[in-house]
């Protein structure tokens, strides 16, 4: 076997193993000193804690203003809200018709995505959210607003939707599907 002897080897790892060893020693006496700074030092003072205002009860006590926890209603009190909703002129959805499946999906994740032309019928391309196609014409309804389509062209299907007012009536109100390339 070539090179130096394992007892040398040994020696010369034994001499380099205690001189850094050895070095682990120096340096403390900066630190002793540091800390004897520190507990010669007075104790410093702490200050008092802050005191707070007690928490004032507002009371809400006018009574000629109304509540504002109670919800507004604009109707008059003396009518019956049966009597209301015969009362009430102008559209109203026929909540007794079968619904559409795509009424089950709002208007904005509805997409045009073409139309075809059979037998002189132009039919709108829907993709739904649910990965399917379906085929709408004009009188079919879409959107969760009973939206009804009154014109289907190219690159636009035109709806009118029937939508509370937030006072018991119904409004309608235009849409639109565009094509998306």
């Amino acid at each position: 076997m070539t090179g130096l002897p394992t007892k040398y080897i040994r020696f010369t790892l034994a001499i380099v193993m205690t001189g850094l060893l050895s070095a682990c020693n120096q340096g403390l006496g900066d630190l002793q000193r540091f800390v004897q700074q520190v507990i010669a030092q007075p104790p410093g003072r702490i200050s008092p804690i802050p005191e707070f205002q007690p928490y004032q009860n507002f009371e809400y006590n006018s009574q000629d203003l109304r509540d504002p926890f109670k919800l507004v209603d604009f109707r008059r009190p003396d009518e019956i809200p049966e009597e209301i909703g015969q009362l009430t002129t102008g559209p109203r959805p026929n909540i007794d018709r079968l619904r559409e499946p795509l009424e089950n999906f709002p208007l904005d994740t509805l997409r045009l995505k073409g139309t075809v032309t059979k037998d002189g019928i132009k039919w709108g391309l829907i993709f739904a959210p649910d990965n399917t196609i379906h085929r709408v014409l004009e009188g079919h309804f879409m959107g969760q607003n009973h939206g009804r389509i009154i014109s289907v062209s190219d690159y636009l299907i035109e709806l009118t939707e029937i939508v509370p007012d937030g006072l018991g009536n119904y409004i309608e109100r235009s849409s639109a599907v565009a094509l998306i390339e």
